[in-house]
């Protein structure tokens, strides 16, 4: 029985690592003067996407979430249910910051839309004031690491 218990944990561990390993990822942002570190969850999925960082009371510093879409489009973002102020970045299939918005939370409806300028294939979510802090501006590149 302690055999099988074991073998049933090792599975679960492992598994869950394998949705970690999926999950979590590293954006690193040429500015020009350093290169910001970015630990990322990853959203590339229509549920993943829809939650977002949704009812998250804080969000670590260097940390956020990066949303992959299938397409280069206009995209929009809303702060229902977000109960931390972020920077909103918005980034093209280039790899290249587009635009950026600082979002804060909705208390009531009806909810402002955050929409990108130019057409993006990527979107960063961060704490806010992150990018002027950082010195994040449009036209800086960025590159993924998972």
């Amino acid at each position: 029985m302690r055999k099988i218990l074991i073998i049933f944990l090792l599975i679960f561990v492992i598994g869950c690592t394998k949705n970690i390993d999926k999950n979590l990822g590293e954006i690193l942002i040429e500015n020009g003067e350093k290169t910001v570190r970015i630990a990322v969850e990853i959203a590339d999925d229509d549920e993943e996407v829809t939650m977002g960082l949704m009812f998250r009371e804080n969000l670590d510093e260097n940390s956020g979430m990066f949303f992959v879409f299938g397409d280069e489009n206009y995209r929009s973002f809303w702060m229902k249910n977000t109960l931390i102020p972020l920077d909103i970045i918005f980034i093209g299939e280039n790899f290249e910051i587009v635009d950026i918005e600082y979002a804060v939370p909705c208390k009531e409806d009806p909810c402002a839309l955050y929409k990108s300028s130019k057409p993006a294939k990527y979107v960063l979510e961060v704490n806010a004031d992150f990018t002027a802090k950082n010195n994040i501006g449009i036209g800086d590149k960025i590159a993924f690491k998972q």
